[in-house]
C-alpha cells in the first residue's frame, strides 16, 4: 500500500482585505517626504570621510626602489624603475655605498582593483592612501598616473591616529 499523499496547506489569507495594499501605500507615503540619501554629485560634493581610500599616493624621497609593491600586486599595475648612484662616504677613508634611485613609478588605475596590499607591504612607507577621488580621466590611457601626480596626492593623505597609551597598572609584571 502506498503512503496517504500530503497536499500542501493554503496560504494564510489575513482577515482584512487589502491590508497588504495599505501598508505598501504607506509606506511610499512616509519615503515620499523624506530627503534623499542620494548626492548630486558635480554640483555637490560629498566629504570623505578621513581615512577613505581613494587613490594611493608616493613619498619618492621614502621608495628605495625595492619592487616589493610591484610584484605582490596582483593585477601587475605597478611599473617601476630606478637605477643606482654611488654615494661619496661619509668621513674621509669610507667606502662608497651605493644608493638606488627612483627614475619611474607609475600606477594604471585602470588596471588597479583597490586592494591595498602595495601599501600594506611597502617597508619604508612609501605608498599611502589619499582620501582625493576625483582622478577620473577621457580615455583610458588617463588613468596611468606618474609619479609627480602620485606625489602631488600626498598632501591630502591625513596624519595617522595617534597610538593609544596603555596604563601603568597594564603593564605586565615581572615574577621573581
Amino acid at each position: 500500500m502506498s503512503a496517504p499523499r500530503i497536499l500542501p496547506k493554503e496560504p494564510v489569507r489575513s482577515a482584512v482585505p487589502g491590508l497588504g495594499l495599505f501598508k505598501g501605500m504607506w509606506l511610499t507615503l512616509k519615503t515620499l517626504f523624506s530627503r534623499p540619501a542620494t548626492v548630486f554629485y558635480p554640483t555637490e560634493k560629498e566629504i570623505p570621510l578621513p581615512r577613505a581610500r581613494g587613490v594611493i599616493a608616493l613619498d619618492v624621497e621614502a621608495c628605495t626602489v625595492c619592487m616589493l609593491c610591484a610584484r605582490e600586486c596582483p593585477d601587475w599595475c605597478i611599473y617601476i624603475e630606478g637605477h643606482k648612484e654611488e654615494q661619496p662616504p661619509a668621513q674621509p677613508g669610507g667606502r662608497a655605498r651605493s644608493r638606488s634611485v627612483l627614475d619611474r613609478f607609475d600606477i594604471d588605475f585602470s588596471l588597479c582593483m583597490y586592494c591595498g596590499i602595495c601599501v600594506e607591504v611597502c617597508p619604508f612607507d612609501a605608498l599611502f592612501w589619499s582620501p582625493e577621488y576625483e582622478y577620473s580621466g577621457l580615455a583610458l590611457a588617463d588613468l596611468l598616473h606618474p609619479m609627480d601626480r602620485l606625489s602631488e596626492w600626498l598632501k591630502t593623505v591625513p596624519e595617522p591616529p595617534a597610538l593609544e597609551e596603555q596604563p601603568a597598572s597594564a603593564a605586565p609584571e615581572e615574577q621573581p
